[in-house]
């Protein structure tokens, strides 16, 4: 079977991926009808960056304790719950709309509510990925195809976003988005896990979320990943709020012209997933994320410069693939090198990274754009992310040197654990 195919062997993983494949969709274009409705409202990139910190920096408090409740409980019910209370959202969001009564403040508290979902969903979802496939050695292909199916929903939902805003307004948006949660509930409930057993509860909650930091600060190629990618999420990911200031008042659009910004970007990533997707081997992996950083830096720098919209398609296309050559690259590597009683942690400390940075970068996003212009926003921000891309590359040496010898660690206590077993 072909590389990029092998998770398919296991069946919890295919019908994962399908409830992924609708459910994602909804929500891109829940995210895409909100940042318009947000600037529809106010007409401030103030306000877009505003909405942006309100609903990721529960991410930020609720991750670390999430983490652990995940090495601690039945992930796979928890993730049921917490997909319910999403559907429960955007069917909220959707009344509001529908029924003329939304303002900036109830898209505010609803938005916050869903961070405070998300800071559940997120370590959960992205630590269970290893429990959907039958075997360890296809976590990195499993973990891109996610990227890859995430990606692809970047793209059409946007796309169809923009039209349904057009047509019919941001509570058609919603409703799709509610309905489309019963997908991926409906997956997880027809899968068959095994059976769970409950990790021992010798430690308090907060001792074993502070275990779960020292693990990371003691491991320096967690660690280092960690920090770029809190890097990236300060200073690359919040770009995307100023999508629709671009779309209006550079290029003169309406939502649709949104939806073809955020859906070439996400075209852009869903090829940089389909390319991790099909790489056999972790080796060389630090190489992609150089490469990504430089692609994503780059691209952007290119796009604030651009005014015509085909060539600016084109080049956040590139942006979007270096993105996600990055997310995904950390996101392999932490689950690679993470030990399985504290993979929900470590997830955790992944969310914390995209919970804290994104919205601090989103609000100082915004405040920027004010002040002096969404063009130098982006390139200032871009030309700090080559910055950190380039101490990543000069680090590289010692973080492959220190990965070895973590695996290393990890091997020889495996051992011991078999042999105190049979013994």
């Amino acid at each position: 079977m072909s590389t990029i195919l092998q998770p398919f062997e296991s069946r919890n993983y295919r019908l994962y991926f399908g409830g992924q494949c609708v459910s994602l969709i909804g929500s891109w274009m829940t995210n895409t009808a909100t940042v318009w409705l947000a600037y529809h409202l106010t007409g401030s990139p103030v306000w877009l960056g505003i909405m942006a910190f309100v609903s990721q920096i529960p991410v930020f408090f609720g991750s670390p304790f999430a983490g652990v409740l995940a090495d601690r409980v039945n992930r796979h019910r928890l993730l049921i719950f917490v997909q319910t209370l999403s559907m429960c959202q955007s069917f909220t969001l959707a009344f509001f709309s529908l029924t003329n009564r939304m303002t900036i403040i109830h898209l505010l508290i609803l938005g916050c509510l869903q961070g405070f979902i998300n800071a559940v969903d997120i370590p959960v979802r992205q630590s269970m990925v290893i429990q959907f496939i039958d075997k360890k050695e296809y976590l990195p292909n499993a973990i891109a195809l996610n990227s890859s199916v995430f990606n692809m929903s970047r793209l059409v939902g946007p796309a169809i976003a923009g039209f349904v805003l057009a047509a019919c307004g941001p509570g058609i948006c919603f409703l799709v988005d509610g309905f489309s949660f019963l997908a991926v509930i409906g997956a997880l409930l027809l899968m068959k896990m095994t059976q769970h057993v409950a990790r021992a509860r010798g430690k308090h909650p907060i001792a074993e979320m502070v275990d779960g930091v020292k693990y990371v600060y003691h491991a320096f190629p967690m660690r280092l990943l960690l920090l770029l990618m809190s890097l990236f999420c300060f200073f690359g990911v919040p770009l995307n709020v100023l999508m629709p200031a671009f779309a209006r008042d550079v290029f003169h659009g309406d939502a649709r012209v949104l939806g073809f910004l955020m859906g070439s970007s996400g075209f852009g990533a869903m090829l940089g997933a389909i390319f991790l997707a099909m790489r056999k081997q972790i080796k060389g992996i630090t190489r992609v994320i150089t490469g990504g950083g430089i692609l994503f830096g780059v691209g952007m720098v290119c796009f604030a410069l651009t005014h015509w919209l085909p060539l600016a398609m084109v080049i956040l296309s590139m942006a979007g693939a270096g993105g996600v050559l990055i997310m995904a690259s950390i996101n392999t590597l932490l689950q690679t090198l993470a030990d399985e009683d504290k993979r929900g942690r470590v997830m955790s400390l992944f969310a914390l990274g995209f919970g804290g940075m994104a919205p601090l970068g989103s609000l100082t996003v915004g405040f920027l754009a004010a002040h002096i212009g969404t063009m130098e926003t982006v390139i200032l921000n871009a030309c700090i992310m080559l910055l950190g891309i380039t101490i990543f590359y000069r680090q590289i040496p010692h973080f492959r040197a220190t990965t070895r010898a973590h695996i290393e660690q990890q091997k020889a206590a495996a051992i011991q654990t078999g042999l105190q077993v049979n013994g």
